[in-house]
């Protein structure tokens, strides 16, 4: 109870509506001309204008009572328990509209702190109201159930925009973590393709001029690669396609794993091997194995130590889809000099997708496996 009592009191105000004033005023307008109307229609004691125009007065609250609800709260409430003891005339019929929006903006965009403070001037505005106001017992009931139904009105929409807002975040989030692996999976990799080329290049460029040649040709394709995936990356933001977001960068699938494989003679050499049926798999699936195979790839590449072989195997069965990756260098954990995300990223890929992805030492073989296993179906998480 009192972990309730704090969370209520502590309750943040919603971010208010985009919408302008010229609403409220028209609002305004509108009651302010019935109050009137009704104060010519039906004719009463020189009295009853006095709360006519206390109520027309009073109605002036309404534009405010999003940004201002609490002030408004505690200005109309007693003026209009106070209406029929001052002036001797019972209340207009408009005053119950009033007094039932401001309460509802009250719960609706009011901080936890303005609704309890809000709440206990409402009360004792109700309770002035019985004690000095003729008001029948019906009517009394019926006010307090209209009462409670707006105010219970305004909480439940207000705990549903916080729930979208939730569901937007959440959306959000996972956006920028699909757009942040894709980012590291193709920078990461065709980056460390350029360096080991460059490295390659620098090695022979006195012996073999024309192999310093062709590791810029390499470079040279490699960077036009990068440019292009980053260019498909910036169409998909600029576009909103939230699918295409949340699968990786469009054009990329099992099709494309044997691009991993390098040219004869480069080292480590990369061999891809596809096992089974694996043209008809779903595109987030395809996608996600492009990118593990590629971010296993590029570790490979950049870790693995005395590796000359890095093997890329995919097995298409009835229900899964199992790719592993081995190279064979030298055994042990490898870290890299600064913590990156490759690792954390190919997790949570395939979590994603109801998967897993393990990588580490192969006891059995040497060197370092991965090893990830996706359902062949979306949605099967």
């Amino acid at each position: 109870m009192h972990a309730f009592a704090g969370s209520v009191w502590n309750e943040p105000r919603p971010p208010l509506p985009a919408s302008g004033p010229l609403r409220d005023w028209a609002l305004v307008a509108v009651l302010v001309a019935l109050t009137a109307a009704d104060g010519v229609v039906r004719p009463g004691p020189p009295e009853r204008w006095a709360a006519v125009a206390l109520i027309a007065v009073l109605l002036l609250t309404l534009p405010w009572r999003r940004s201002r609800p609490l002030l408004m709260i505690a200005i109309a409430c007693p003026a209009a328990a106070l209406a029929e003891p001052l002036t001797g005339s019972a209340a207009e019929p408009v005053t119950a509209v009033f007094l039932i929006l401001l309460p509802y903006s009250l719960y609706r965009w009011g901080s936890g702190r303005e609704i309890v403070a809000g709440t206990a001037v409402i009360l004792a505005g109700l309770l002035f109201a019985l004690a000095f106001a003729d008001i029948p017992l019906a009517d009394a009931l019926g006010g307090g159930a209209v009462l409670a139904a707006a105010l219970a009105l305004a909480a439940a929409l207000r705990y549903r925009s916080r729930a979208r807002m939730r569901e937007l975040d959440r959306i959000k989030s996972l956006e920028r973590e699909a757009l942040a692996r894709d980012l590291h999976d193709t920078v990461a990799h065709h980056v460390s393709a350029m360096a080991v080329r460059a490295q390659a290049g620098l090695a022979t460029a006195s012996a073999r001029p024309d192999a310093a040649v062709e590791a810029l040709r390499v470079i040279e394709d490699e960077a036009t690669r990068t440019l292009a995936e980053m260019r498909a990356m910036v169409r998909v933001l600029r576009r909103g396609d939230r699918t295409a977001a949340a699968e990786g960068t469009p054009g990329r699938g099992v099709a494309d794993l044997r691009a991993l494989a390098s040219e004869p003679g480069a080292r480590p050499a990369v061999e891809v091997r596809i096992r089974g049926d694996a043209d008809r798999l779903p595109g987030a699936t395809a996608a996600a194995l492009y990118r593990l195979a590629q971010e296993a790839v590029t570790n490979a590449r950049r870790h693995a130590r005395h590796a000359t072989r890095i093997d890329v195997c995919i097995r298409a069965e009835d229900a899964a889809v199992r790719l592993d990756v081995h190279d064979d260098g030298e055994a042990g954990p490898r870290r890299p000099a600064s913590p990156g995300y490759g690792l954390i990223g190919m997790a949570e890929r395939a979590e994603l997708l109801g998967g897993t992805c393990a990588a580490g030492p192969d006891p059995q073989r040497g060197g370092w496996s991965v090893s990830a296993v996706l359902p062949r179906t979306e949605g099967a998480s």
